[in-house]
């Protein structure tokens, strides 16, 4: 029994292993486009690999994809992060747990991930083509059929798994199938602003922010930083996810409203004008409030229309107003979008609607399995992406190797 695994990633790796574990006489073969293989796994997380996220409770894991939580409940009642952390453990790789949350190898280095996926595909006799790309796919009775660029002989297997993440390519083809495909827009990225507020202050951070994008319902919170083109952090990323279609549609140009320091108009008042009856004599501009990084609230302070020379007795409650509006709910006209680091994520691939997801094969034809960013499936940043592509590609692999 011969069996195609399209896309030599994350997702791809994950299936064709539990596939020939599962079934040692069938041939299992990865054709992968690029030169090399895991290159998302080898770059992510800086170079270390947030492989899983410490979430091993499923109904609190799934709120963490703005697409897909549904259908991935049951799946991740399968196998799940607690799952993920004692398959490498078993072929020798250590996860820790930080503080937030995410997983990540003790080596803290992606290629203890990488080496162990090469490992176990090695070991399962797993064949990888490299530099091979699938122009067409189609059926001929029981059988699949794929065309191979610039090879005249085609390629005859039983079964195909689509892991190919976002080609466009490979959903045209699917689209060909008959299969519906969700059109694909960015999900985790970073939001642009030329605010002269934010000027030379890349690298400052609030640990905890309120931030909403104005007529809409998107809010989230959490860490928020500044760079040289805009904001990013966790909260920024979280707002991008949820809001990846709607923010598309407005090709990335509104409005974002930014509480810096994560409490209600009336307490920053209240806090405020302790501070003013306490320390009056002292400049507001060089008092920073808040746990604020200095310069930060030096940009807040002058963009309140205070003085440097000002101090707190001096305040008057107009100006106490401006300054309270710039700290709760600043405005940041937002211009563009920028990727996170190297990780692209998209929102987008085949409806959900057209998976069984007890064994993630196609509703249309029982042998093709899919698995990964092909399926229009997406999570915030954290690990989750890569555990809802080790649980498909697990659950397709298993259906695959003949166990499901």
């Amino acid at each position: 029994m011969k069996i195609a695994i399209i896309g030599g990633g994350a997702a791809g790796f994950f299936a064709a292993i539990t596939c020939a574990e599962a079934n040692p006489a069938a041939q299992v073969i990865i054709f992968e486009r690029g030169k090399s293989v895991l290159e998302k796994v080898r770059i992510s997380g800086g170079g270390r690999c947030n492989v899983t996220h410490a979430c091993f409770d499923a109904p609190a894991l799934v709120k963490y994809y703005p697409r897909g939580s549904r259908e991935l409940l049951g799946p991740f009642m399968q196998f799940g992060p607690k799952d993920t952390v004692a398959w490498f453990a078993q072929r020798n790789v250590e996860l820790k747990e930080e503080a937030d949350g995410r997983m990540f190898p003790t080596s803290d280095s992606s290629q203890s991930i990488v080496n162990c996926l090469q490992q176990a595909a090695h070991n399962a006799g797993v064949e990888v083509r490299t530099s091979t790309r699938v122009e067409q796919i189609s059926r001929v009775g029981q059988e699949w059929v794929l065309q191979l660029a610039g090879q005249a002989k085609q390629f005859i297997c039983s079964k195909v798994m689509i892991a190919s993440g976002s080609s466009t390519s490979i959903w045209e083809i699917l689209r060909g199938l008959g299969h519906t495909i969700i059109a694909p827009v960015p999900s985790l990225f970073t939001f642009n602003t030329k605010d002269t507020r934010l000027r030379d202050l890349s690298g400052l951070s609030m640990p905890h922010a309120h931030v909403h994008i104005l007529g809409t319902k998107l809010n989230t919170e959490g860490p928020i930083l500044i760079t040289h083109w805009g904001l990013s952090g966790p909260a920024i990323l979280r707002l991008s996810a949820w809001g990846a279609k709607d923010l598309h549609a407005c090709d990335y140009k509104f409005e974002l409203v930014v509480n810096w320091i994560a409490v209600n108009e009336k307490e920053a008042s209240d806090l405020l004008n302790e501070v003013k009856a306490t320390q009056g004599k002292k400049t507001v501009y060089a008092n920073p409030q808040f746990a604020i990084p200095q310069r930060l609230w030096q940009h807040l302070v002058i963009a309140a229309g205070i003085v440097e020379t000002q101090r707190w007795a001096d305040l008057n409650k107009s100006a106490m107003q401006h300054l309270v509006g710039q700290l709760v709910a600043g405005k940041f006209q937002i211009t563009g979008k920028s990727t996170f680091k190297e990780e692209f994520v998209t929102a987008g691939g085949v409806d959900l609607k057209e998976i069984n997801f007890k064994t993630f094969s196609s509703r249309l034809y029982p042998n093709l399995f899919f698995a990964g960013e092909a399926l229009n499936i997406d999570a915030i940043t954290g690990g989750f992406n890569f555990q809802a592509a080790w649980t498909g590609g697990w659950l397709a692999g298993l259906a695959m190797g003949g166990e499901v």
